[in-house]
């Protein structure tokens, strides 16, 4: 047990030093602790690559796990040994990854969309606006801060995105007098904790240590802050966070089901819209790429796919014939 829990440091620490997310870490950490224990507990030194073969067959005729699932566990297995054990192992490069299929994105009409927001309230219907009005992630709306909400320039800075990368990405006009308000309500909340000694807000990385008046500085808070307090995972001390993505999924799913929608619609799905929204109403592709934060355009050549022309523009010879024979269609008694 003590063995393992030097492993687990020792790859908390590696992942720490490169800069990986939390939720990168906390899913690394579950994957290593799952491949240990699968092998009754031997070290990952003492394995090879048919240790590491068998727990990913285990995953996928045992758990039936998704393609992106057991890609992930590779991941963290490879990291932990490329990265913390240092071990070059051959045999991981015949390894051969799951392929995921490829899905179309979710798309919801102008309309559908409106009615999805329309059931959406307060901070939530905010969030939801930026969702879909910006292109945001989830986790990138709600880690923004005072500082990247640009009104002169009317647009949004996406700080430490998706593989580490900043973007600039449009602010809506329409979200510009509620966007103001929920900052008006941020202020005195922050305010309030500067006369009550309150801790900061938590920082990414080293910056709490280069900026240490940064925490309790204006331009560094949340636009959604917490309510409460909470633990830093990277220090162990008091401070306020953003609110969690719990909170508006489970919204998402409440208003979609209150809107009549009969499509699998999570909050990206938002992100989607926004995506084919600007396609339909005639913005160049890269102009969009950039907006998402694509590294590659082919990423963004699926919303191509899911315009909503009816089957790629095509016309259905059913609807020729039936304007030509003016043939009505009764429903089924």
């Amino acid at each position: 047990m003590q063995q393992r829990r030097r492993l687990v440091d020792a790859v908390r620490e590696r992942l720490r030093v490169k800069h990986y997310s939390y939720r990168t870490e906390q899913a690394y950490l579950g994957w290593i602790r799952r491949f240990v224990v699968h092998q009754g507990g031997r070290h990952p030194r003492e394995m090879s690559g048919s240790e590491v073969q068998a727990f990913l067959n285990h995953l996928a005729t045992e758990k039936r796990v998704a393609a992106s699932t057991q890609n992930q566990a590779l991941a963290a297995i490879l990291f932990l040994y490329r990265e913390v054990l240092e071990i070059e192992l051959p045999w991981l490069d015949d390894l051969v990854r799951a392929k995921r299929p490829e899905r179309l994105p979710v798309v919801l009409t102008h309309d559908e969309v409106a009615r999805v927001l329309a059931n959406l309230e307060g901070t939530y219907a905010l969030i939801g606006g930026l969702l879909y009005g910006a292109g945001l992630r989830v986790a990138e709306c709600l880690r923004l801060r005072v500082k990247d909400i640009d009104f002169g320039y009317r647009e949004i800075i996406v700080r430490d995105g998706k593989g580490q990368k900043d973007r600039r990405t449009v602010l809506p006009q329409s979200m510009e007098a509620p966007l103001r308000h929920q900052l008006s309500r941020v202020k005195l909340l922050h305010q309030k904790d500067l006369e009550e000694n309150q801790p900061g807000v938590s920082l990414p990385f080293a910056l709490a240590s280069k900026y240490p008046q940064a925490p309790r500085q204006w331009p560094w808070q949340f636009v959604f802050p917490a309510r409460r307090p909470c633990l830093s995972p990277y220090t162990g001390l008091p401070v306020r966070h953003h609110v969690m993505p719990d909170g508006i999924q489970r919204a998402v799913k409440r208003a979609v089901q209150a809107a009549g929608i009969a499509k699998p619609v999570s909050c990206h799905t938002f992100r989607h819209c926004f995506a084919t929204h600007l396609l339909e109403a005639g913005y160049d592709i890269r102009t969009v790429q950039e907006l998402l934060g694509h590294a590659d355009v082919s990423t963004t050549m699926i919303y191509t796919h899911v315009l909503n022309r009816g089957g790629r523009g095509v016309r259905s010879p059913l609807d020729s014939a039936h304007n030509a024979t003016s043939t009505t269609f009764r429903a089924l008694p």
